[in-house]
């Protein structure tokens, strides 16, 4: 089956550009799932209601979310009673919704996903390494197709959980820096593997925000507000093959004007 995966879509202008392409993204790849991470579709904090919906009724199979995902109050009663939206398993105790979810693809094969974050320079209620084997033994005993995002800063904390998961999980990728890596391979146990989607919004920013905004906080350390820049809109992602007893058999990454 394939799985098309797509890296951080941010502000109303990478939501447009998303659900526009997605009948030719269709066409081009023919994905059996579809899984969106859209933490920082709303304004780039966040995921209102509206948008949620928005993109499952668009086909979407599975939201992952992240850091931001609680930002937008509108979502918590989504997050209770649509399993499809995801926040991170350990981004609290206590938060609203759930981490993981089984899904049946349009090739009819069970898919799970799990969604964690990372610990490093990140607040999290668990390292995801003290939960991820529970996790994954659980989704096994509900699908043999494992995808896992982990959404976190640091590289190496990316390639460590790959690296401990390998041969158990179909795919990891990784989310939230918003810059597309280019080490998308196939590990040898066959898990594929990416440390970074890429973010699907506005590429003329600085990570997705107006430049100048960003510029006037480094330069001068005064506060102000950081707003979606609008110009070179990419959709980005990876493209991941896995056979029927779960391994990943190639990936590549994606990236084409939105």
């Amino acid at each position: 089956m394939r799985i098309l995966a797509i890296g951080d879509v941010f502000g109303g202008v990478g939501l447009r550009a998303l659900l526009s392409r997605l009948p030719a993204l269709r066409e081009e790849f023919s994905p059996d799932f579809l899984l969106v991470n859209a933490e920082n579709a709303a304004s780039g904090a966040g995921t209102s209601a509206r948008q949620a919906r928005d993109l499952l009724s668009a086909g979407v199979d599975v939201l992952t979310g992240g850091n931001h995902t609680l930002r937008q109050k509108d979502i918590y009663p989504l997050l209770e009673s649509e399993p499809r939206v995801l926040r991170p398993v350990n981004i609290s105790v206590r938060a609203a919704g759930r981490g993981t979810v089984t899904v049946t693809a349009s090739s009819g094969e069970p898919v799970a996903v799990i969604n964690l974050m990372g610990a490093v320079f990140m607040t999290v209620s668990a390292s995801p390494f003290t939960i991820i084997d529970d996790l994954v033994a659980s989704a096994r005993r509900e699908a043999a197709i494992v995808v896992v995002d982990i959404h976190a800063e640091a590289t190496s904390e990316k390639v460590a959980l790959a690296r401990h998961l390998d041969g158990r999980v179909s795919a990891v990728v990784g989310t939230h820096t918003h810059v597309q890596t280019s080490d998308a391979r196939v590990l040898a146990g066959g898990t594929a593997y990416i440390t970074d989607l890429g973010m699907t919004g506005p590429h003329d920013s600085v990570i997705g925000v107006r430049t100048e905004q960003v510029l006037r906080r480094f330069l001068t350390a005064q506060p102000g507000g950081f707003d979606p820049a609008e110009g070179g809109v990419l959709i980005q992602g990876a493209v991941i093959d896995v056979g029927a007893d779960g391994r990943a058999t190639a990936i590549r990454a994606l990236s084409v004007p939105g």
